[in-house]
């Protein structure tokens, strides 16, 4: 589970992003921008995409190796009526669906950058798939997309021939 002042939910899709992957924001080595990668493990980096949406990652590794884990979904557990507000929306299965809206629904933004993570283990055990990530352009073979098939709350539902 990973909660933000209180809000948030159970995880059910990430998306893995190393060092050595072209995808990644560390690739090319540090920069202001993804300082927060090179952090230590359990803290946030977080970043705006497309300059609109605030997306939320988790560092993984030992401080120097910039590798974090996009979050691209949550099943909201947690502050759900300050999502809904946040978002605008009622139906609870769209409140954190997908990294943009999982942003928006948590108010994140820079002031996350490099704080600890808020980080749980879900009450349950839950199945993980393993699929290629979504909106990239470099690496798009790696199967690094991480998500409970049989979640409702993945911003992209596994096909059968993704399984």
């Amino acid at each position: 589970m990973l909660l933000v002042d209180g809000v948030g939910g159970v995880i059910v899709e990430t998306e893995a992003y190393r060092a050595d992957d072209p995808a990644s924001h560390s690739h090319r080595g540090p920069t202001g921008r993804n300082a927060p990668m090179y952090g230590p493990p359990g803290t946030f980096y977080v970043y705006r995409s497309y300059g609109i949406h605030w997306c939320v990652n988790i560092v993984c590794r030992p401080p120097g190796i910039a590798e974090a884990v996009l979050i691209r979904a949550l099943e909201p557990r947690f502050g759900i009526e300050e999502m809904m507000t946040r978002r605008g929306l009622e139906d609870v299965r769209r409140l954190c669906r997908g990294p943009g809206s999982l942003g928006q629904a948590l108010a994140a933004g820079p002031r996350l950058n490099g704080l600890p993570a808020d980080l749980r283990p879900p009450e349950e055990r839950r199945r993980v798939a393993a699929t290629t990530r979504i909106g990239i352009t470099r690496a798009v073979g790696r199967r690094w997309r991480f998500l409970d098939p049989e979640s409702a709350y993945v911003s992209r539902r596994l096909s059968s021939a993704g399984r």
